[in-house]
């Protein structure tokens, strides 16, 4: 019994002696390295309660993640908004179309491409003159044209103006510029005037002057529409009674 725990105590004192002995060799291999363990990483002291080397902290770790791009919201498209026009307005500028009988509203005619629009408001009698005269419009000159008959190929200026007093109902028969000057009565008229002369004629019409000169050149082109008046002197201005 008694030589088995020698033989113990034997064994546990070279346990520790061979501890010692590996520990002083490892404190001498660090000393030989410069502190540095063996593989070369620097060995650090550490201490309980002592905070880590602040280099030695990991980094936060960084995630990497898709966030959608927002959507431009499309804003409210305007509406188209009709805009409210003046009635007077358009009237003037496009004239009240129907079929062959144009019309514009008010008390005067209206010259469009060479085609009159007989006002609103005149009788019945001085619109269906206007729209008779349109029809005239490209007929050519013709010396004594229109006297004959009130339909013809071309028309002289008295012609021309008996033409529409007869779409008028106020004329039986074509008169020469002559006649014209005794037509009716004296002055102007309120819707008709015809202004005569030896040699020649003209007819003011709502507003609208009929003429076969035109004045521009002093030619004689046949029945036209002006918006243009002309020098009266030397002329006798006539009318309906009434118109």
């Amino acid at each position: 019994m008694a030589a088995g725990n020698v033989v113990s105590g034997l064994r546990f004192g070279a346990l520790i002696a061979t501890v010692f002995a590996s520990v002083g060799s490892v404190d001498a291999q660090e000393r030989r390295s410069g502190g540095q363990g063996s593989f070369g990483v620097p060995l650090q002291p550490f201490l309980a309660g002592q905070p880590a080397n602040e280099s030695a902290r990991a980094e936060p770790m960084r995630v990497a993640y898709y966030a959608p791009r927002a959507q431009p919201v499309p804003g409210p498209r305007a509406e188209a908004v009709e805009e409210e026009n003046d009635d007077a307005k358009i009237a003037n500028e496009a004239p009240i179309i129907r079929s062959n009988r144009p019309i514009v509203e008010g008390s005067r005619a209206v010259l469009r491409n060479g085609v009159a629009y007989a006002p609103s408001e005149a009788p019945d009698n001085i619109k269906n003159a206007i729209w008779a005269v349109n029809s005239l419009r490209q007929k050519p000159y013709v010396w004594g044209g229109g006297h004959g008959s009130f339909n013809d190929s071309g028309y002289d200026c008295s012609g021309a103006v008996s033409f529409a007093l007869h779409y008028a109902g106020l004329l039986d028969a074509p008169l020469p510029s002559g006649d014209l000057r005794h037509y009716g009565r004296r002055g102007r008229g309120r819707w008709i005037t015809v202004y005569s002369r030896d040699g020649h004629t003209f007819a003011i019409i709502a507003g609208l002057r009929l003429d076969t000169t035109d004045m521009r050149d002093g030619d004689a082109v046949g029945p036209r529409w002006y918006l243009e008046g002309r020098d009266t002197r030397g002329f006798v201005a006539r009318h309906a009674a009434g118109w």
